[in-house]
């Protein structure tokens, strides 16, 4: 924010200022044109040594009334306000502080001043109406000068086309000129004012305290001055054309600053109209009552005063019209949100405050328009005069609910929901239908504002029905009420068949419902009423199986909510952070949950046992059990629990009830719990009892090494083993070695279903295996057969990545992706193990297979036209194959980030970032940031690999197709790909190397192995220089020369005319990198480039190292394409591709225009280059 300056001026023009010390700027006018035939005449000695004697005696009174509120500011307003005054070195003596000053003073402050101030304005009211002129520029945070002039004539013409807001560029300067006669105001600032933080915007508690004070500033000076001064047709005149000048400018601080004085000002204005009003009220009755008495004189009097009253009436609502005209009708409709919400919020209190002025038609309408105010129907004594508005803009308010801003929504259902409240007849059954469908909303307040309209039609249904029950007593009448609720609720969750959300419909009502959702017994023995009852009331109330059923959806989902709170996948805006009073009843609610539950879930249990789906919900109850609940002491119970889950377990095998099974035994057995002791051993029989099932059925599968194709035992193989599986995925079954029971069934040919099942389960006893490595490995027998393990489920895997199944294949790859990340991340517990060499490594064919199965499963289908395929496959199960791939990716990718696989490993998937952006993007993303993190420069070499690999493929596919076009295309998405991946170098200091590595290994794959002959003119991939230079941007420099010199040594020995189309991309290149004082350079550099073969030049060669054979030329584009240069060892290579900390010396050479560096001179004509 910038420093409040008090507002200065110049001599007699310049409003006079009570402070000590000034310094004037200003902006002369061109022209000056002598409009007044008076000044306000004030020299500078009488008027400042007056104002001075005014400012501190009224300053003093209020400087004693507020001592201690200003002892307790004094710091903040140091900060805030600049002091246009200096501080006196005597603490005693009274600061002089401008008007602005006394808002940090208090309230009883601010009224001890105003009426100093109207003491100043009887005595002289010009220089005290300036004062309160430069109260209001202050307030917007203005760093301006305010002058005045005195105008003759209201309608002098030449005097009126001045009155505009311009720009002065050549000073740096803006002004406004305005008449508020008879004043010309100009008020003058600099061009930057709009940017700056002023006061009423400022973050933090300041700008709300500032808000409120400046608010009661201007109410109080109403109040003040209501008696006489505000009729006086000069202060109100003045300050109300100020107001509306102001807040029509440019400028956003003076707009919304003076829009929120103006409206402040009205709302002031219309206390005292309804004062007036009550005072003309009782002058009336007086004048009735006196009209019977011989007093004539009396009667005339007050006739006078009544006569006056209504007068002074007349002139405050005609103040509050040109308010409305010049302010309010332009400003409701600003671009700010702020200045609109401010109209609005002080037009729904004027009809509040006088409704018999504002309550109509004429300005319903503004907000009907702007739709953002709900006070008026908080009130049942003007709803009545709200109907036309409300059927005239319903449509309008419902159609706002899918309004794209969540606050706009969330506040127009609130309004929509008050007013059914008041009246449910305005709203239609179709609009309830409408709205009802928002307890599903992905923004929580948003459903919580609809599951409110819910509830209260919940509620309206039960009163409709209450009067049948009057001879029932209260805990009877309370259940049935209940009842009532629920098949209302029941009703309405069935009509809007979205059946998977019931925890979104729970989570909509818990704020007003929870009465009703956290009545845990009630619920519980509907579900146990008896459908088949007789008796009337059980007809009227009884469910039936069907609404059991999503019963127990809605009793879970509560039992949820109040274990876990609001916090919900899929839905935003809930609250995260609990407050002590919130973590106290959510305790509260686990222990109430827990022991009525933990006594009625084995009969629920038992009456649902025949329906897996129902019981497979109930099964995920005793995960939200709490341990601290006294009543779970009783073993007893607790074993009746578990005796009642195992039963459902012997009945059912769905994967959805065995994974909820297995999650509500993993908390029940867990350390330190009431119930440890009794679940833990029921678990333990329950597995041994699959266990020994699991091998009496492998002995009767496996006869003469082959397995059975009985299908009732590979059914049965098939069940226990999708039980293990379930049990294995939390909790550690190592005890009962399944991997060394099931591990010889990869070796036999089995069913697609039977295979995935032991594969999964396979993995998880690895996992298990490694996860407790640290406690499990004690001697180098166990480290060697966990090592053996993992090789024979990775071998076997492997094999299965060829199986014919797609979900046998799939599974093998999740398989493997797993256990070898949590097999990387367990190595740095095995660094201090004696046994740490038996760390196992992936062979190369696995890892070649890993990648095949990545790039054939996963980059297949459409790429960024995603919504092509809803034609032919439904979305729903084009989503589910989305995220498959989605997970496949993401378990390769991992692979690569935890040093698995190598990081060039990742170059296929790079080269797939702008093809598979929409659905792949923030994968690939994040797999380069976590690459770079770990090597910097491979990560760069693997992007090198990826952009040359496409480029190859594209030089190939235009050699053997005829159809260009298809291939400009393809080269424009590797360029984009390229200019994709430069942005990710936002830190060219961080990442200098890694773009000089980039640039240097594609000069060297462009250039490098090039012999220039009559028919081979410019290299095969000169055009890959295109797609380089979209790094160039991201070198500094001193590295953009380095390049450059490069690149000039290696195309030295070349002819080049950049006239020729072929040599395009290399002059597009070069331009990239030269600087714009270089260009000239550049040019000459072609010049000579493009002059024939000089006899005495020296032929460009390359001294290869010691041992190495040049490449044939069949394998030319595979050597260049199949590996990334790295930085050599020799000392000409690293003094060539060193990065300089400062820029090199250039000199001319004297042989030719080459620009070369000082090091690099010995150089020039033999470069040793290493791939």
């Amino acid at each position: 924010m910038h420093r409040c300056k008090p507002v200065q001026r110049s001599e007699e023009d310049m409003i006079p200022e009570p402070t000590a010390s000034k310094t004037s700027v200003q902006t002369s006018d061109p022209n000056p044109e002598p409009t007044s035939s008076r000044a306000v005449n004030h020299s500078e000695e009488e008027s400042g040594n007056e104002n001075q004697r005014k400012s501190v005696r009224r300053r003093k009174k209020a400087h004693k009334v507020s001592e201690d509120v200003k002892s307790k500011r004094a710091e903040s307003s140091r900060g805030r306000c600049g002091r246009a005054g200096g501080r006196q070195g005597n603490r005693e003596q009274a600061e002089a502080v401008t008007l602005f000053e006394v808002i940090t003073m208090g309230r009883n402050a601010i009224k001890t001043v105003i009426d100093d101030w109207i003491e100043a304005y009887v005595e002289d009211r010009d220089s005290s109406l300036l004062d309160l002129i430069s109260f209001f520029i202050q307030c917007s945070g203005c760093k301006g000068v305010v002058t005045a002039e005195v105008c003759q004539s209201r309608e002098d013409r030449d005097v009126l086309s001045k009155m505009v807001e311009e720009l002065d560029e050549g000073s740096g300067v803006q002004y406004k000129r305005f008449l508020a006669f008879p004043w010309i105001l100009t008020v003058t600032w600099p061009m930057d004012s709009d940017t700056a933080e002023y006061p009423l915007v400022q973050a933090g508690p300041y700008g709300r305290w500032f808000h409120s004070e400046f608010c009661d500033f201007l109410s109080i000076l109403v109040a003040q001055c209501q008696h006489n001064i505000i009729f006086d047709s000069y202060l109100m005149n003045t300050i109300i054309v100020l107001l509306s000048e102001l807040s029509n400018s440019f400028i956003r601080a003076f707009r919304h600053t003076c829009t929120l004085a103006a409206v402040k000002l009205l709302s002031s204005l219309i206390g005292v109209s309804l004062g007036l009003s009550v005072a003309i009220e009782n002058r009336q009755k007086l004048s009735k009552v006196q009209k019977t008495k011989t007093v004539r004189q009396k009667s005339v009097q007050q006739l006078e005063r009544l006569v006056d009253l209504q007068e002074k009436r007349a002139e405050v609502e005609s103040m509050m019209n040109v308010i409305i005209k010049a302010v309010f009708l332009k400003r409701y409709r600003d671009v700010l949100p702020e200045i609109r919400s401010i109209c609005m919020e002080e037009l729904g209190l004027w009809m509040k405050l006088y409704s018999s002025l504002f309550l109509n038609d004429s300005y319903l309408k503004y907000i009907g328009w702007m739709m953002s105010d709900k006070v008026l129907y908080k009130d049942p004594l003007l709803l009545p005069k709200m109907d036309l508005f409300t059927s005239r803009f319903k449509e309008r308010l419902i159609s706002m609910t899918l309004d794209k801003d969540n606050d706009v929504a969330l506040q127009t259902m609130k309004l929509l929901v008050l007013i059914s409240k008041m009246s449910e007849d305005l709203l239609a059954p179709e609009d309830y239908k409408q709205l009802l469908q928002f307890v599903y909303s992905s923004q929580r307040p948003l459903a919580a504002s609809a599951g409110e309209l819910l509830y209260s039609r919940l509620q309206s249904a039960v009163a409709q029905g209450s009067d049948a029950q009057q001879d029932t007593n209260e805990e009877e009448r309370h259940r049935l009420q209940s009842f009532a609720k629920l098949k209302a609720l029941l009703h309405f969750f069935q009509e809007s068949e979205l059946h998977q959300h019931v925890v979104f419909l729970v989570d909509s009502l818990w704020d007003c419902g929870a009465s009703l959702l956290k009545d845990w017994p009630t619920l519980t023995s509907a579900l146990l009423l008896d459908s088949s009852s007789n008796t009337s009331k059980e007809i009227n109330h009884g469910f039936t199986e069907a609404e059991q059923a999503l019963l127990v959806e809605i009793l879970v989902a509560s039992v949820r909510q109040a274990a876990e709170g609001p916090v919900l996948a899929g839905r935003t805006g809930a609250k995260r952070v609990m407050s002590a009073k919130e973590k106290k009843m959510q305790n509260e609610d686990c222990l109430k949950l827990t022991s009525h539950l933990h006594l009625v879930l084995p009969t629920l249990l038992s009456k649902f046992s025949g329906c897996s789906d129902v019981v497979a919900s109930l099964m995920r109850i005793p995960q939200y059990f709490s341990p601290e609940c006294p009543e779970a002491e009783n073993s007893q119970v607790m074993s009746s629990l578990v005796s009642a889950m195992a039963a459902v377990l012997d009945l059912h095998s769905d994967q959805m009830l065995l994974e909820a099974a297995s999650r509500s035994y993993f908390h029940l057995c867990v350390d330190e719990t009431t119930w440890c002791s009794t679940a833990r051993p029921a678990r333990d029989a329950l597995v041994q009892n699959w266990v020994d099932r699991l091998k009496a059925l492998l002995k009767d599968a496996l006869q003469d090494g082959r397995v059975s194709s009985n299908e009732e035992i590979q059914r049965d193989i098939l069940t226990t083993m999708r039980k293990l599986r379930a049990f294995h995925n939390c909790h550690n079954l190592l005890q009962w070695r399944v991997f060394d029971l099931l591990s010889p069934l990869l070796s036999e040919e089995l069913p697609p279903e039977v295979l995935i099942e032991l594969l999964q389960c396979l993995c998880y006893v690895i996992l298990w295996s490694l996860n407790t490595s640290d406690k499990n490995l004690t001697c180098r027998e166990d480290a060697v057969d966990q090592r053996l393990q993992l090789r024979f489920f990775c071998e076997k895997s492997h094999h299965c990545l060829s199986h014919r199944e797609l979900g046998v294949r799939q599974q093998a790859f999740v398989g493997v992706c797993d256990v070898l990340t949590a097999h990387s991340y367990q190595r740095q517990l095995w660094d201090s193990l004696p046994f740490c060499p038996l760390i196992y490594s992936l062979s190369p064919k696995l890892q070649r297979a890993l990648l095949t199965f990545t790039c054939e499963h996963v980059f297949v289908g459409p790429n960024n036209n995603s919504q092509s395929r809803v034609d032919q496959i439904a979305e729903e199960q084009r989503l589910e194959d989305l995220h498959r791939r989605r997970n496949l990716l993401a378990a390769y990718c991992k692979l690569i980030v935890h040093g698995v696989l190598e990081m060039s490993m990742a170059a296929e998937v790079f080269t797939q970032y702008v093809k598979y952006y929409n659905d792949f993007g923030d994968i690939i993303k994040e797999t380069l940031y976590r690459t770079r993190q770990m090597d910097k420069m491979e990560s760069a070499r693997t992007l090198v690999l990826c952009l040359q690999q496409l480029f190859v493929q594209l030089k190939h596919k235009q050699e053997r197709s005829s159809r260009p076009q298809e291939a400009v295309q393809t080269f424009t998405s590797i360029k984009e790909l390229a200019r994709r991946y430069a942005l990710t170098f936002s830190d060219l200091v961080k990442f200098r190397e890694c773009v000089v590595l980039i640039h240097r290994s594609g000069i060297e794959f462009v250039f490098q192995d090039f012999s220039q002959t009559a028919d081979m003119t410019a290299p095969p991939y000169v055009s890959y220089l295109t797609i380089l230079s979209e790094f160039s941007s991201k070198l500094l420099k001193p590295d953009k020369k380095t390049m450059f010199s490069y690149l000039q040594r290696l195309t030295a020995n070349h002819i080049t005319d950049m006239r020729e189309e072929c040599w395009q991309p290399l002059a597009y290149y070069r331009s990239s990198l030269l600087a714009a004082a270089e260009e000239e350079d550049a040019a000459s550099n072609g010049s000579s480039d493009r002059k024939g073969c000089s006899t005495n030049r020296v032929p460009f060669t390359r001294q290869k190292p010691e041992g190495h054979r040049a490449p044939c030329l069949q394998s030319r584009l595979e050597s260049k394409v199949g590996k990334v240069p790295r930085r050599s060892t020799s000392p000409s290579v690293d003094n060539a591709f060193a990065v300089p900390l400062e820029p090199p010396s250039k000199r001319r050479s004297t042989e030719g225009s080459e620009l070369c560096t000082n090091n690099d001179e010995s150089e020039d004509a033999n470069v040793d280059i290493e791939f």
